[in-house]
């Protein structure tokens, strides 16, 4: 899109107030944040311990560092995230705790700019473009996207991932957007599930480059885990199983309600969890499998996502920030098809006032359940526009750029 000279001066506002608020956001968030008693402080202490060449998953050195740093809260004894990540985690290492944070923070933000201002660019309308700070702003509010500035979470690194992966397929670059894809395993209760969905849309495609490149990205995070602890896949599993112990019945997906429904019996959770995440799986690939010839990769991503986070066995309502891509998509389809800026702003309000209610009852009740709402109404709509796109227009010919 090529600017003119007149547009420069809203250019240059639109600069000005992104950078206002993303100053403003990181000044609040540090200022009400307590970085020793926080998840940020898993990642920083992992960065910095790879940087002093110790290894985040030997329990005598884990907790050492806790010691050595002041880190008050060790609900884990070892690094519960797959050692590769921590690689990932050095630049924060560089840098003291509290710095690193309002690093992390200030890239959250730009990261969620840059993702709405990137997919927007995909409708080449000013219409569209005129959505930028609004959506940028209705994005401060949604629940998950608070509580990942207020708790340091990641989750940001997760959004640039699907977005690079996205791009990279539009442009059809299979074998390098599935090694990119391949990286949503950092975190695997997630990545597990949009890898198989995302594997059921490749093979409908026919796109064996996108799957050969996811499994060459996942064999490489195997083997640079060995490189740093041969026996890292039994020590994670052994974290990963005594966070679920403690968690279990508390997030919003269909484990932890098939986890209330049954009153925490064994085997009735697990085999009822297992079921309705297997149906939610298999609904959302016999869509997307159907669907296929006639979406864009973005919009299949649109379905995966939410279905992704709600089938799968553990994450947290920050870990919807992703959800910053369908959103995005729905805003935009909502003002190509009503031709009115209403439409998309009142769901957009109607998010954030259900995402806001959730997280005070997580705050309240310390159980994310309430959470599902946010899935419930981003997959809704993604899906009922889809439809009713391809029924109108079954053309892959909405926003797709070269």
């Amino acid at each position: 899109m090529k600017y003119s000279i007149t547009k420069i001066p809203g250019i240059l506002v639109t600069i000005i107030l992104l950078g206002g608020m993303i100053f403003l956001r990181t000044r609040q968030s540090y200022a009400n944040f307590d970085s020793k008693n926080s998840n940020f402080s898993f990642f920083w202490l992992a960065g910095r311990m790879v940087l002093d060449g110790e290894n985040p998953y030997d329990p005598t050195q884990y907790l050492a560092g806790h010691d050595k740093h002041e880190i008050e809260w060790r609900p884990n004894k070892i690094f519960p995230y797959p050692l590769p990540l921590a690689l990932i985690c050095v630049p924060l290492g560089f840098l003291s705790i509290d710095n690193a944070y309002i690093l992390w923070t200030a890239l959250t933000l730009l990261i969620t700019a840059a993702t709405i201002f990137i997919l927007l660019r995909q409708w080449e309308s000013a219409a569209h473009q005129r959505l930028f700070i609004p959506v940028f702003v209705f994005m401060l509010f949604f629940g998950p996207h608070y509580l990942t500035l207020h708790s340091g979470a990641i989750s940001a690194f997760t959004v640039l991932i699907i977005l690079s992966a996205i791009l990279l397929l539009e442009k059809e670059k299979s074998l390098a957007a599935g090694i990119v894809l391949s990286l949503t395993m950092l975190k695997p209760p997630q990545g597990l599930t949009i890898l198989l969905l995302a594997g059921i849309w490749f093979l409908a495609r026919r796109d064996w480059k996108a799957i050969l490149g996811a499994a060459i990205g996942g064999a490489a995070l195997l083997l640079i885990g060995m490189i740093q602890d041969p026996m890292w896949i039994e020590k994670f599993r052994g974290a990963g199983q005594a966070v679920m112990d403690r968690t279990l019945g508390v997030h919003s997906n269909v484990w932890a309600f098939a986890y209330l429904i049954c009153r925490g019996t064994s085997p009735c959770s697990a085999l009822l969890g297992g079921a309705l995440g297997l149906l939610l799986l298999s609904l959302s690939g016999f869509f997307l499998w159907q669907t296929q010839p006639k979406v864009t990769a973005w919009e299949a991503f649109n379905v995966i996502i939410p279905a992704a986070f709600v089938s799968t066995i553990y994450l947290w309502s920050y870990d919807q920030l992703p959800y910053i891509i369908p959103i995005v998509w729905i805003a935009g389809t909502l003002v190509k098809q009503t031709k009115s800026y209403l439409s998309a702003f009142i769901f957009l309000i109607a998010l954030d006032l259900f995402s806001l209610f959730a997280l005070s009852q997580h705050a309240a009740t310390s159980k994310d359940l309430w959470s599902l709402g946010n899935s419930i109404l981003v997959l809704g709509m993604a899906v009922a526009l889809l439809a009713q796109r391809i029924k109108f227009n079954p053309a892959k010919d909405i926003p797709r750029r070269a």
